[in-house]
């Protein structure tokens, strides 16, 4: 009987694993590379900014090219272009790297080979989790928490990032199991608790070169210890030991981190990090709620009519509260239980010290990081732990949650919820009003961020004008830096020479550029004249992009 119950259980945490699996990998390459996976891609595959084709004209069917793999690139150099062209640690990148180098040649693959491996972790985070709620409350309470990761519309979409998230967000989960395990050997007098500290605190160095929130993660883990330390200083017999424990631990954790210390603090004060704005009011806590939203449940509102977002937005809150008071009641319950009761503190503390430090740097420093979802990862696992430990012996609301999580999940895949920033299909789309007239795309750069969303909008360009090769092979795309002379783009690119046609279209991005700053007349080559079309003006974000109309003078 208890073999068939085995069984059965890890029958279903098999399966729970595999419908994670299947909606990570689930269109993963639908989606056009956005901004910041665009920069991913760059220094995963050994490159750096310099090696891209600025101030020159290419034709956009070469686009390719820049995104080939550049082999025989060391960690050491991969993380020196990061220290000098990025804001990140190294070790995802050289990870990266590595993972694309086993995958080559790349082909037109590139895109799911890029979000393939945040996909596997994002799979080995299911798996981490089921291990911290089976110790912290009960192997069925950790089937529920994989459940639940696996069936999280943000967990998915994290998965399907080709960035730096899913990574962190393990090892988060690994450091949280070590944690408990910590938790329940200070208030059980194991002796053997050595190696659980080398573990944590390797786990922890890690992390501090994967992402830099990870030291948010590492604080909250710290205050975290300190408190249990601290309630069980009575009962506990080695207590000085585990004090000598922490304090080697954190140590260590710091120590390993000095070689990359002064990058860091260089990389906190560049002018790439400024896109954060200062908080207003109470923005941080309802943005924060939001968040919490978008971990349970997700419905089309992004770019939506006015009446689907506000029945999609009032059941998703609805839906959202109605879960939080049962997880509240429920949370309750396994506070006042002893053999509970100091997992979900210790859990509980974890979250709480991380929102906290949330906080401190929206109204302390001025940059609101709870205007991103995504930097939710932080949290997101002991969230979710918590959220399994007190959905664990609902059967109904357990039922409905998880069915509304599949139909969130299938918006999410489908590119109807967490739509990438920019919109570069959307953008593309726009750009591409006439299919059967050649194009010329120019983008106007005042750093290398505004190169990579050029090259986001260029890929998802490319992608819908291949269908007619005819003229793919005359569209054109061009980076010209803010020092350019725009009424005459010749004066910066001397060999701009536009398709062999008489007539074609000219999308100008201009970052941070206002309406009123586009010319109404360009010159190319010095005998093309392009007017501006003023019923085909767009902005997303920062990037407004104009349309001109050009033919021989």
């Amino acid at each position: 009987m208890i073999n068939r119950q085995l069984y059965l259980h890890y029958l279903g945490l098999t399966g729970v694993i595999a419908l994670g699996a299947i909606l990570r990998f689930w269109h993963l390459d639908l989606k056009t590379l956005w901004l910041d996976e665009i920069i991913t891609a760059i220094f995963s595959l050994g490159k750096n900014y310099r090696d891209l084709p600025l101030d020159v004209v290419f034709p956009l069917h070469q686009l390719q090219e820049i995104f080939t793999f550049q082999s025989g690139v060391s960690c050491l150099q991969i993380a020196k272009n990061i220290a000098n062209y990025s804001t990140h640690p190294p070790l995802f990148f050289c990870g990266m790297y590595g993972w694309l180098e086993w995958l080559h040649p790349l082909g037109a693959g590139l895109v799911a080979k890029l979000r393939s491996l945040p996909a596997l972790f994002g799979i080995a985070a299911i798996i981490a989790i089921y291990g911290v709620n089976s110790l912290a409350f009960s192997p069925t309470s950790g089937i529920m928490a994989a459940l639940f990761m696996a069936l999280s519309p943000f967990a998915v979409y994290l998965s399907q990032e080709a960035r730096h998230y899913t990574l962190p967000m393990l090892l988060i989960i690994l450091s949280l199991f070590l944690l408990i395990q910590i938790q329940r050997d200070i208030f059980y007098n194991n002796l053997s608790i050595f190696w659980v500290w080398l573990s944590w605190t390797i786990i922890n160095s890690i992390g501090l070169y994967v992402h830099y929130f990870f030291i948010l993660s590492f604080n909250a883990q710290i205050i975290t210890l300190s408190l249990l330390i601290y309630r069980g200083r009575s009962k506990i017999i080695n207590f000085r030991q585990i004090y000598l424990y922490l304090i080697f631990s954190i140590c260590t954790v710091i120590i390993s981190f000095i070689p990359w210390l002064m990058v860091s603090y260089r990389h906190f004060r560049s002018s790439e990090t400024n896109w954060l704005s200062s908080p207003q009011n109470i923005e941080p806590i309802y943005q924060t709620l939001l968040n919490w939203v978008l971990m349970i449940i997700t419905l089309p509102v992004e770019n939506q009519p006015l009446v689907i977002q506000v029945i999609c937005g009032f059941f998703m809150v609805m839906f959202t509260i109605w879960v939080g008071l049962q997880v509240l009641a429920n949370l309750k319950l396994l506070w006042s239980n002893h053999t509970t009761h100091l997992s979900i503190f210790t859990l509980s503390s974890f979250t709480f010290f991380v929102l906290f430090q949330f906080f401190a740097i929206a109204y302390l420093l001025g940059k609101d990081i709870t205007i991103v979802p995504r930097y939710s990862f932080v949290y997101y696992p002991s969230f979710c732990a918590l959220l399994a430990a007190s959905f664990d012996k609902i059967r109904i609301s357990k039922y409905i949650f998880l069915i509304l999580g599949i139909i969130s999940c299938i918006f999410v895949v489908n590119n109807l919820t967490f739509q990438k920033p920019f919109l570069p299909d959307k953008v593309a789309d726009n750009m591409n009003l006439e299919p059967a007239v050649p194009l010329i795309l120019v983008v106007k750069y005042d750093n290398y961020q505004d190169v990579a969303a050029g090259l986001s909008f260029a890929l998802a360009l490319k992608k819908l004008r291949n269908n007619d090769s005819t003229i793919q092979y005359q569209d054109s795309l061009a980076f010209l830096d803010n020092s350019a002379d725009f009424s005459t783009i010749n004066h910066k690119v001397p060999h701009f020479y536009p398709p062999n046609t008489s007539q074609f279209n000219l999308w100008f991005i201009g970052s941070s550029m206002e309406r009123k700053d586009f010319a109404a007349q360009l010159t190319l080559a010095e005998k093309i004249t392009c007017n501006i079309d003023i019923n085909h003006h767009h902005r997303i974000g920062s990037y407004p992009y104009q349309l001109y109309r050009c033919g021989k003078s």
